[in-house]
C-alpha cells in the first residue's frame, strides 16, 4: 500500500461486548410436550371431521349453532370459519372434549 492512500477501515471486533454472542443470546425453548392435553397434536380439521361423524351436522348444527355448520354444511367452510373466529373454535374444541369423554365413559359401560 501507498502511503499516500487511506488504509480502509476494518471490520468491527465483536470482543468490546457492543453485539451479543451467540454464547449470551438466549436460545428458543422447545415445545413441552403436553401428555395430559386431549388437544394437543390433533389438527382443527380431525377436530371436525371426529365431531360430524360422532354427531352428524344436523346435530352439531344444534349443538353449536352456527352458519357453516346449518347451511350447506362441509369440513372445508367450517375451517375457513373456524380459523378466522376464536369464540367459535373455542366451542368446537369444548364440544370436542365432551365427545371424547363421552367415548371414553360409554367404553367403559
Amino acid at each position: 500500500m501507498n502511503a499516500t492512500e487511506p488504509t480502509p477501515p476494518s471490520a468491527p471486533d465483536n470482543t468490546s461486548g457492543d453485539l451479543p454472542s451467540s454464547a449470551n443470546t438466549p436460545q428458543p425453548k422447545t415445545p413441552a410436550k403436553q401428555p395430559h392435553n386431549p388437544l394437543h397434536g390433533v389438527t382443527l380439521e380431525a377436530i371436525v371431521v371426529a365431531l360430524a361423524d360422532y354427531f352428524g351436522w344436523d346435530e352439531l348444527g344444534r349443538q353449536i349453532p352456527i352458519r357453516c355448520f346449518q347451511s350447506d354444511p362441509s369440513v372445508g367452510s367450517s375451517l375457513k370459519f373456524l380459523r378466522k373466529t376464536p369464540w367459535a373454535r373455542e366451542k368446537v374444541e369444548s364440544l370436542y372434549l365432551f365427545m371424547l369423554r363421552d367415548q371414553k365413559r360409554n367404553a367403559q359401560e
